[in-house]
């Protein structure tokens, strides 16, 4: 007799295909890998799409409930309590991914009692007043989920709000499927060789305000490295107007790339800075991905994952976070010195294989769901 095989939602706000963020990749990652392992695996989020329809993706189900309405980020829809009640009922375990206030609502407004695992992306950083009123629900809800995944060992050491939870808390590092990227064709590597040249600094991400891009402009200051900026987003527009005011000609905005052209330019770059310098940028998956494609990282301590890819002085260089001077040195110090630039860029990609393949992040989960179920039972039984 055959064993019934895994059943497990996945709760966020956002998801593919309408997202393709950094938390909708890992989600992706992990939902597409479990598939292969046998486990079904569906995904619940919102969209505002009011069409919306269930997709395959990758071999699992992705279920969007219409979105109503947000308030400070966090979206809100009247229907995703009925759908998520009527998935989880399904499910052999619920996969929160916080941090999501609406989503702790649903969980104790549905009342749907199964093993519940929840990865802790990020603290809340921005909304200082509002942290306040949703503190009590949060711990709340921290307090109720059989166990919470950290990313990094760093952002464990680091959150206060884990420190309060570590007796449940497990790291299970964010891990890429190298195989998944596209390979760029030849026509496409010409294409940007001939725009951005042979020798340039590349970041990859969305344009928001935790990035430290004004950093990496005022940083580029009586330089010459060309540097790529490939993303877009809320403050696209008041980055060009600080780029024209410092005069700067060495910066290239790219928009938003393809997963093709973003591979051609991963390939072509000299080196991955990544400026983000404030805790909002809890991991750097965009920053994983230089590691993967064995560039050297330039990247900021602020006590997150990004210094648990990127080691100092071994697989690229780490500056104080909001320092432009420090980062144009470390870039004039890559810049000038190909041959450790190149040995950092070999390590890190050594890193990326040891500690960061979404095999392994996969297959921690599965061992990690494996045991709250069983855990439960006992539990329960």
């Amino acid at each position: 007799m055959s064993q019934k095989p895994l059943r497990v939602l996945h709760f966020y706000r956002t998801s593919f295909p309408d997202t393709m963020g950094g938390i909708e990749q890992v989600i992706n990652q992990i939902a597409r890998g479990t598939n292969k392992l046998g486990i079904e695996t569906e995904v619940l989020s919102l969209t505002p799409d009011r069409n919306a329809c269930t997709v395959e993706i990758d071999g699992y189900l992705a279920h969007r409930a219409p979105l109503d309405f947000q308030i400070a980020s966090t979206g809100f829809s009247a229907s995703a309590f009925f759908r998520f009640s009527q998935l989880a009922k399904k499910a052999d375990i619920i996969h929160y991914h916080f941090p999501w206030p609406f989503m702790d609502v649903v969980h104790f407004a549905t009342r749907v009692k199964k093993p519940t695992v929840v990865t802790y992306h990020s603290d809340i950083i921005r909304q200082e007043h509002l942290i306040k009123l949703y503190r009590p629900l949060k711990r709340r809800f921290l307090g109720s989920v059989d166990r919470i995944v950290a990313t990094s060992p760093n952002y464990l050491a680091s959150s206060n709000v884990l420190q309060l939870f570590k007796d449940k808390v497990c790291v299970i590092p964010i891990g890429l499927d190298k195989a998944t990227y596209p390979q760029p064709l030849p026509d496409r590597m010409r294409f940007w060789l001939e725009i951005v040249g042979q020798k340039f600094f590349l970041f990859v991400g969305l344009i928001r305000y935790y990035k430290g891009l004004h950093i990496l402009l005022e940083a580029a200051q009586g330089t010459d490295y060309p540097i790529v900026i490939v993303g877009a987003g809320p403050i696209e527009v008041q980055l060009k107007k600080q780029a024209t005011q410092l005069g700067l000609r060495n910066i290239h905005f790219l928009g938003y790339q393809s997963d093709g052209d973003k591979v051609a330019l991963l390939k072509l770059c000299y080196g991955v800075v990544f400026p983000s310098h404030l805790r909002s940028e809890a991991f750097g998956v965009s920053l994983l991905e230089g590691a993967m494609y064995g560039k050297p990282m330039i990247s900021s301590e602020i006590g997150t994952g990004t210094t648990f890819i990127n080691i100092e002085d071994d697989t690229g260089l780490v500056v104080p976070p909001s320092d432009p001077l420090a980062l144009r040195q470390a870039m004039r110090y890559l810049w000038e010195h190909p041959e450790k630039a190149a040995d950092m860029g070999k390590r890190a990609e050594e890193r990326y294989w040891q500690h960061f393949t979404a095999d392994q992040m996969v297959r921690s989960y599965v061992d990690l769901y494996n045991d709250v179920i069983s855990q439960h039972h006992d539990q329960y039984r």
